[in-house]
């Protein structure tokens, strides 16, 4: 049985997770940093971990008419965020900035949402990814193999 207790960590887990993948964006001057990461990913799994509390509720006290489908508040999660990360997505002088901004807001809602249901090396191995698709992006920016003038690298 899951418990309030195991819902609680996974929040602060993902929180841990997404602000590491904050850290990165927020090193380099970028609007969203530690803390929008952090939150967005610890927002996920507490919507996500409560609609599992809520599903084993209602299941251990026999209610047929009240189910609860965990997957739905996924979507909309998925959903939300990427309203979200479309709010970071500016179109200025022919050019597009903050992509990658909006992907790092999406991805760390993915890390809240799989450390919410309790597959922490899912989230981890998530987490990794990204943080290695960082690290390769600053090298090649570094290293002159960026576009000229990438405004979000």
């Amino acid at each position: 049985m899951l418990s309030e207790w195991d819902i609680v960590l996974r929040v602060v887990v993902a929180a841990l997770l997404g602000g590491l993948i904050g850290f990165d964006r927020e090193a380099r001057d970028k609007p969203a940093g530690v803390r929008t990461h952090a939150m967005v990913a610890a927002g996920a799994a507490l919507f996500v971990g409560v609609s599992v509390l809520v599903s084993f509720d209602l299941e251990s006290g026999g209610s047929q008419s009240a189910r609860i489908d965990a997957s739905r508040v996924t979507a909309g999660v998925v959903t939300g965020v990427g309203f979200l990360g479309a709010g970071s997505i500016i179109r200025r002088d022919g050019s597009v900035s903050g992509l990658t901004t909006a992907a790092g807001i999406w991805t760390v809602a993915a890390v809240g949402v799989a450390i919410a249901y309790g597959y922490w090396w899912v989230g981890v191995a998530g987490t990794s990814m990204v943080l290695l698709l960082q690290a390769g992006d600053y090298v090649a920016h570094r290293v002159g193999l960026g576009a000229p003038g990438d405004p979000d690298p």
